[in-house]
């Protein structure tokens, strides 16, 4: 039963990607644009590797993406005051408009999937899901640096 829990979470998890692709397609962004936007929105100011650690890709996508982005007229890139070097990342005010969207949808999301459940059962959830989020990114950063799993 354990080794089906990763399954379960890998279809939800592209069962919703799926569906935010399509629906955002109506928006103008590819395939995946919608999570570099909407972290750029959550934390302004964050840097291109910051963003690649935090949704666990690599910086050569993270660039590609936040390429697309910024020549949408979606984000902006403003140079570091001290190191002019590190540039940070902002949502424009047309990318906020569209990082709301996608935050609606997020939450409609959220609140159609966890219906049956209890608020204690979705507390217990988010706990538990939490915990695997951290053991993921325990093993992404590992293998990230060069890391060799022992299987």
């Amino acid at each position: 039963m354990n080794e089906q829990i990763l399954r379960q979470i890998g279809t939800i998890a592209r069962a919703f990607d799926s569906i935010a692709n399509i629906e955002f397609k109506d928006l103008e962004l590819s395939r995946g644009q919608y999570l570099f936007l909407t972290r750029i929105a959550e934390q302004p100011g964050i840097i291109a590797n910051q963003l690649a650690n935090l949704l666990s890709v690599d910086r050569t996508t993270t660039a590609r993406s936040v390429q697309k982005l910024v020549k949408q007229g979606l984000v902006e890139k403003k140079a570091d005051p001290v190191n002019h070097k590190i540039k940070h990342l902002w949502v424009t005010k047309s990318g906020q408009k569209l990082a709301d969207v996608i935050e609606r949808e997020n939450v409609y999301s959220n609140q159609s999937v966890l219906e049956g459940l209890t608020k204690e059962e979705q507390a217990e959830l988010a706990r538990l899901l939490t915990s695997v989020e951290q053991a993921a990114q325990t093993s992404w950063y590992f293998v990230k640096n060069g890391g060799k799993r022992q299987y």
